[in-house]
């Protein structure tokens, strides 16, 4: 079996106030997704086009693993992971290209 890269990230809307938390193999390619609608449900419609913060694993197994503790965390904790990352809480997504 070959490993796949993983990577867990967590989007905002434009006000900082809705975060969602997701897993990719491919982060370029989902936020573009995210950013232009091409994603039907949460992010299309909270408008959760910031890419705020993420994580690069070597093994997607360890990124599922991963999204799945953040995704119980309450929001305050959430919150200071991505202070910690991103203090200013730009968009990450240029600096992925």
């Amino acid at each position: 079996m070959i490993d796949k890269r993983g990577y867990v990230y967590i989007l905002t809307n434009k006000n900082d106030k809705v975060l969602y938390v997701g897993i990719t193999s491919d982060l370029v390619k989902r936020v573009y997704e995210h950013k232009t609608g091409l994603v039907e449900g949460f992010t299309r419609k909270y408008k959760t086009h910031k890419l705020v913060y993420y994580e690069t694993f070597e093994d997607i197994v360890n990124a599922i693993t991963r999204e799945k503790q953040i995704k119980g965390w309450l929001r305050r904790k959430k919150v200071e992971l991505i202070e910690k990352f991103n203090p200013g809480w730009i968009d990450l997504y240029k600096s992925i290209l």
